[in-house]
C-alpha cells in the first residue's frame, strides 16, 4: 500500500468538484498515493437565511475545517481563496496555489442579455456586499436581494423567476462545467473581482513537511504573486464581508499591477485606484495601494461600517 492523504472539504457540488480536481492531480502525479476527501460542514454552510455580513463573514467556511486540519482529521483542506481570511491560524499555512481560473464576476438571467439590459428597478440577487454596491454604481435602480445558498441553489432561483438576474464567480460555473449557464462576463476594468477569486488555496499544517512536498508540483508562481498581493491590500484595509471591498491582480514579465476598491454599502462613494511594482514586491504594492485608499477617504467608509456593526 502507498502513501495516504485526507482532504477536508466542504459538501457542496462545487466544493466538491474543487477538491476532486486536487485530488486526480495529486495522484496522477504520484501513482502511489491515495486520497480521499472528508466533508465537513461549516458554519457558514448551516446558517443560509442571514447575510454573512452579520454572522461573522468569510471565514464561517473554513472554521471548522482549520480546526479538523490542526487536530490531525485531515491532511490538507482546498479552499476558495475568496472565502480566506487575511489572516491564518498560527499552526497553519496556505503552501500552494495552483494556477488560478477566470477571476472575472459573470451575469446569469433568463430574459435579459447584459448588465445594461435589465430593466428599471431589476431584482438582482447576491449575497456579496462587493458585487451589491459595484451593482448599485453601475445601475443605482436595481433592487439587490439578499442571495444565499450554494451555486446550484443560486442558479435554480433565477431559472425560477425568483431574480432578473444573478451575479456569480466565473470560476465556479467553468469549474462544474456549466459555463452555458453565463449570460455575460463582467469586466474587471469595470466590476473588480473579490480578493483572490478564482484562485485556490492548498492549507497545510506548518510543520507538515511530507504533505508540502506532495503539494510543491501543484503550485503555480504567478497565480500566488498575484494572490497575495490581493490578500496584503485586503490585510491593510484590515476588511472582512462587512465592507466592499475588491482587489484584482495582473501579472506580466516585468511586474504586477493591482487595482483596489473600497466602496460604501450605497455604491455612492467609491474609492479606487490601480498601481504597479516589480516581480517581488506584490505584498508591498498591496501594503501601499491599501494605505493610499484609506488616506484618500477609504478610512471614513470602513469606521463608519465597523461602528454600526
Amino acid at each position: 500500500m502507498g502513501e495516504t492523504l485526507v482532504i477536508g472539504t466542504r459538501g457542496s457540488l462545487l466544493a466538491l468538484r474543487q477538491s476532486e480536481m486536487i485530488k486526480e492531480l495529486l495522484e496522477a502525479r504520484w501513482p502511489d498515493l491515495h486520497v480521499s476527501l472528508e466533508v465537513i460542514k461549516t458554519t457558514g454552510d448551516r446558517i443560509l437565511d442571514v447575510p454573512l455580513a452579520k454572522v461573522g463573514g468569510k471565514g464561517l467556511f473554513v472554521k471548522e475545517i482549520e480546526e479538523a486540519l490542526m487536530g490531525g482529521r485531515v491532511d490538507l483542506a482546498v479552499h476558495s481563496m475568496k472565502d480566506v481570511p487575511a489572516q491564518l491560524p498560527a499552526p497553519l499555512d496556505l503552501a500552494v496555489v495552483p494556477a488560478r481560473e477566470d477571476p472575472r464576476d459573470v451575469l446569469v438571467s433568463q430574459r435579459f442579455e447584459s448588465l445594461d439590459d435589465l430593466p428599471h428597478g431589476a431584482v438582482v440577487g447576491t449575497s456579496s456586499l462587493r458585487r451589491a454596491a459595484q451593482l448599485l454604481v453601475l445601475r443605482p435602480d436595481l433592487c439587490i436581494e439578499n442571495l444565499r445558498g450554494n451555486l446550484d441553489t443560486r442558479l435554480r432561483k433565477v431559472r425560477e423567476g425568483a431574480y432578473d438576474a444573478v451575479v456569480l464567480a466565473a470560476a465556479g460555473l467553468h469549474r462544474m462545467g456549466w459555463q452555458d449557464r453565463i449570460t455575460a462576463y463582467l469586466d474587471p476594468e469595470r466590476f473588480v473581482p473579490a480578493i483572490g477569486q478564482g484562485a485556490l488555496g492548498l492549507e497545510i499544517r506548518k510543520d507538515d513537511d511530507r504533505v508540502r512536498a506532495l503539494l510543491e508540483p501543484l503550485h503555480d508562481a504567478s497565480t500566488a504573486r498575484a494572490v497575495a498581493a490581493e490578500r496584503a491590500f485586503l490585510h491593510t484595509l484590515e476588511g472582512g464581508c462587512q465592507v466592499p471591498i475588491a482587489g484584482h491582480a495582473v501579472m506580466s514579465k516585468d511586474g504586477v499591477v493591482l487595482t483596489g476598491l473600497v466602496a460604501s454599502l450605497d455604491g455612492r462613494t467609491v474609492y479606487r485606484e490601480s498601481a504597479g511594482a516589480p516581480l517581488g514586491s506584490e505584498e508591498a504594492l498591496g501594503n501601499d495601494l491599501a494605505r493610499r485608499l484609506l488616506d484618500a477617504g477609504a478610512r471614513e467608509i470602513l469606521d463608519a461600517i465597523y461602528s454600526a456593526s
